[in-house]
């Protein structure tokens, strides 16, 4: 399996630095929506895409950035592999379950007040559904390790966990051909239950009004599918 990891943040950083798959960055190789013809021949050599490209800017009202980054640059990779016969790997974000029925699968309906950012990005996950030959979609959140803040909130429910731990469960789902949509994280917690594994010190907070109190989802599809691949590795 030939991967090649589509921006270089926080977690494609990681994933890169855990894997040592090719990447090609925004910021290094200067790729976007606007100039997609002038380097989509980049991808030919490889048989799975990884997007970690997004707008995370989650409450900006700045829909252009939004619909280019997180939607409509979705749609031509999507494209492009079909037509290639490639998989695509995207990530998403857990955010869309903030006011979903708490414990979300996969298959529940996402019910968010609007922004620009969900909005997009859950096109982006609809779109592959419908149109996509060959596709896997990451729901997922990843916090910078160890905890940088001075303080954490006590208020969020989450799944999410540090980055090279969500890393490392997206590097086995594509590594082992999990295809489809699939919620990614480990066990609920707080964000300051979280923080506290590295920094001992964080003080307890309240998040301010507009942050989503609660986004778990359920991940017993990602915890089988992983299951599986020990029970078969003992047999």
């Amino acid at each position: 399996m030939n991967v090649l990891v589509l921006g270089k943040g926080r977690l494609g950083s990681e994933i890169v630095k855990q894997t040592g798959w090719d990447y090609l960055s925004r910021s290094e190789h200067e790729i976007t929506i606007d100039n997609f013809d002038e380097w989509k021949n980049k991808m030919e050599d490889y048989d799975v895409i990884l997007n970690c490209i997004a707008h995370t800017d989650t409450y900006s009202d700045d829909k252009e950035k939004h619909w280019k980054a997180n939607y409509e640059l979705v749609t031509y990779l999507a494209e492009y592999c079909d037509d290639n016969d490639k998989k695509l790997v995207h990530i998403s974000t857990d955010y869309l379950y903030q006011n979903s029925i708490e414990d979300a699968k996969e298959t529940d309906e996402c019910e968010f007040d609007h922004s620009w950012y969900l909005m997009t990005k859950l096109l982006a996950d609809e779109y592959l559904k419908e149109h996509a030959k060959n596709y896997l979609i990451c729901r997922l959140s990843h916090k910078p390790y160890p905890f940088p803040y001075d303080s954490a909130w006590v208020d969020v429910v989450t799944n999410a966990d540090y980055t090279p731990v969500i890393a490392d469960l997206v590097i086995k789902l594509i590594e082992n051909g999990a295809e489809g949509l699939y919620n990614v994280g480990t066990e609920r917690k707080t964000i300051y239950e979280l923080a506290q594994r590295t920094n001992k010190s964080v003080l307890k907070s309240i998040s301010p009004p507009h942050v989503p109190k609660n986004v778990t989802m359920n991940i017993s599809k990602m915890d089988n599918f992983l299951l599986n691949l020990h029970h078969d590795s003992k047999i």
